[in-house]
C-alpha cells in the first residue's frame, strides 16, 4: 500500500542523482497505480529493478515527492466538495479511525511483513476477491449513489476494509473499493469514497515518512523532485478523471484478472 515501507525495510546505498528516464518513468507510474485497485508498490519494486535504482535518500526524497503530489491531485479534484461539506470531512475521518489505530499500535509488525513474495500473494489475493465481489455485486441494488448519501455505518465499512491494505500489495484503493461495494455504494461513488479516504491516509504516511527519514534526507536534485511533481499531479488528475468515466460503464473484473497475472510475475520474476 505504502511505500512507507518499501523506503524504510531496504538498506540505502550511495546516494546517486536519477536520471531523467527515471524520473519521468516512476512519476508516471506512481501517478497511474496510486488510485487505481492494483497497488502502486509492486509497480514500484519492479521498476526500481528493472531501471536499476538505489534505495539511497535521493530515492527517498523522490518518492516522498510524488506521493504527496498525487495526494494534492485528488484533493484539487474535488476541492470545492471538500470546501462545501463538512459532513464528507467527518466521514473521510470515520473512515480513517481504523488504519489509524491499527498502523500506529502494530507498525513494527506491518513492516516485517514486507517482502516481494508477500506483495505478490496479496496481488493474487486481492485479485480473486474482486473476481468473487463483481460475481454477487448487483449495481442496480446498490443503495448509495452520491457522496452526500454515504452513511456513517459506511464510511466504517469502508475503513475497516482499508485495514487490510496495511498488508504489503493489497492496494488501499482496491480494499476500500471493496468496503465500499460491500457496504451497498454504487461503484462510483464506491470510487470517489477511495479516492478521498487516500487524502488522511496518505498524508499521514507521508509526514511519517519524513519524520522517519529526516537525518537522511536532502535537497537531491530539486529539478528531478520539480519535475516528477508536475509529472505525478498531472498523470495522478488525468488517470482519476478517465476511472471515474471507466466505472460509470464498466466492472472491476479486468483489474482482478491483471492483479491476479501481476502478482505471479511477481513470484516468478522478482520474489527471491
Amino acid at each position: 500500500m505504502l511505500k512507507i515501507s518499501l523506503i524504510t525495510n531496504l538498506k540505502l546505498a550511495k546516494a546517486v542523482s536519477m536520471d531523467i528516464i527515471q524520473v519521468i518513468t516512476l512519476s508516471i507510474v506512481e501517478g497511474v497505480t496510486e488510485f487505481l485497485p492494483i497497488s502502486s508498490t509492486g509497480h514500484m519494486i519492479v521498476l526500481s529493478r528493472l531501471l536499476n535504482i538505489p534505495q539511497n535518500s535521493i530515492h527517498i526524497n523522490f518518492e516522498i515527492t510524488i506521493q504527496l503530489s498525487a495526494i494534492l491531485a485528488v484533493c484539487y479534484q474535488y476541492a470545492e466538495k471538500l470546501r462545501k461539506s463538512l459532513n464528507l470531512w467527518k466521514k473521510i475521518i470515520v473512515s480513517f479511525i481504523p488504519t489509524g489505530v491499527v498502523g500506529l499500535l502494530f507498525y513494527k509488525e506491518i513492516i516485517n511483513l514486507f517482502s516481494v513474495t508477500t506483495v505478490a500473494l496479496s496481488f493474487i489475493l486481492g485479485g480473486i476477491v474482486f473476481l468473487i465481489v463483481e460475481k454477487f455485486y448487483r449495481e442496480n441494488k446498490s443503495t448509495t449513489k452520491s457522496l452526500e448519501d454515504i452513511t456513517y455505518r459506511q464510511s466504517l465499512i469502508v475503513g475497516i476494509a482499508q485495514v487490510f491494505s496495511l498488508i504489503p500489495g493489497t492496494s488501499r484503493s482496491g480494499a476500500t473499493i471493496v468496503g465500499g461495494l460491500l457496504s451497498n455504494l454504487d461503484r462510483k461513488t464506491a470510487t470517489e469514497f477511495s479516492f478521498l479516504c487516500a487524502i488522511p491516509v496518505m498524508l499521514t504516511a507521508t509526514l511519517f515518512s519524513i519524520y522517519k527519514n529526516l537525518g537522511k534526507l536532502n535537497t537531491g536534485d530539486i529539478y528531478s523532485l520539480i519535475l516528477g511533481f508536475v509529472i505525478t499531479f498531472f498523470i495522478t488528475l488525468i488517470t482519476v478523471r478517465l476511472f471515474l468515466k471507466y466505472v460509470k460503464r464498466y466492472n472491476f473484473v479486468p483489474f482482478g484478472i491483471y492483479r491476479i497475472v501481476f502478482g505471479l510475475i511477481l513470484l516468478l520474476f522478482f520474489s527471491n
